[in-house]
């Protein structure tokens, strides 16, 4: 049987993560998010993981939330509780909402929140429909180049829903709060040019070439100053929400750490004697 999740991490720092349930287009049931959320805590803390790939097999990046799932799961509940099987009784709205939320939450802190906040590049290589919270996964990412093919849209609207996984935080820091409302409100889907001409996307690029062009990129930042990308993009993270006088501070410390360095005395060192620098992450 195979997984839900696969992981490949290869001799030059990248590792990809591949969401592998091509016959639903990748959709978030079975195992998928789990599996996803401990993948991703693993590369976050292995040192020797300098860059992350997220992709999906198959036709789809991923397409969102499992609604098929949902509704079979609902309908099972309702068909035992109809039957007085064992353990038939529904939980009561009360208990059944706040499972539901503190659920939600957690797939998302161990997905979308560890894509955007982990100390290293994340890549989002969109090489089909990234629709729904699968737009979102995409969009949690540092980077997404996407190919040709690639179709991306919210889509939430479509089946009454508001949205989750990050969304509505990372859109609109992309491509403007107006065009984020819009892109929500009617669940319009993109082309991969469209979403490059808007910010959405950072590259696209013909389908054949996605993944080597995607793994070169990648392995093209594992191999850079990997310590200096880490506190870059803490700066930028913390751009999002505080203003400047507290930004120039946290620039300032990271500055400093910097300067610290392994990585920074080579790069310095090879100025000097006009080559170039070797990182290796220390």
């Amino acid at each position: 049987m195979s997984e839900d999740v696969l992981i490949e991490k290869r001799n030059d720092g990248v590792a990809t993560i591949t969401l592998n349930r091509p016959d639903s287009l990748n959709a978030m049931g079975g195992s998928l998010m789990p599996m996803l959320a401990e993948h991703l805590a693993d590369v976050a803390n292995d040192r020797h993981v300098r860059c992350v790939v997220l992709t999906g097999a198959g036709r789809a990046f991923c397409a969102g939330g499992d609604v098929k799932g949902m509704a079979a799961g609902r309908d099972a509940i309702l068909h035992a509780a109809a039957n007085g099987g064992p353990g038939a009784e529904p939980p009561s709205p009360a208990l059944g909402f706040a499972r539901g939320v503190e659920g939600l939450r957690q797939a998302q802190r161990g997905t979308s929140y560890v894509l955007h906040t982990m100390p290293k590049p994340t890549i989002a290589m969109v090489n089909g429909h990234a629709v729904g919270a699968g737009l979102s996964l995409a969009l949690a990412c540092d980077i997404r180049i996407a190919s040709d093919r690639a179709k991306l849209g919210t889509i939430f609207r479509n089946v009454g829903f508001s949205g989750d996984f990050g969304g509505s935080y990372f859109l609109p820091r992309l491509v403007g709060n107006g065009k984020a409302r819009e892109l929500y409100f009617t669940g319009e889907i993109l082309t991969a040019d469209d979403a490059l001409k808007i910010g959405m996307v950072n590259r696209v690029v013909e389908h054949d070439q996605l993944a080597a062009e995607t793994l070169a990129f990648a392995a093209q930042l594992a191999s850079g100053p990997t310590l200096a990308f880490a506190r870059m993009k803490e700066n930028l993270n913390r751009s999002e929400d505080c203003d400047l006088a507290a930004l120039l501070d946290q620039e300032a410390m990271n500055m400093q750490l910097s300067s610290t360095t392994a990585d920074h005395r080579d790069a310095a060192k090879a100025f000097v004697e006009k080559r170039q620098p070797s990182f290796r992450g220390g």
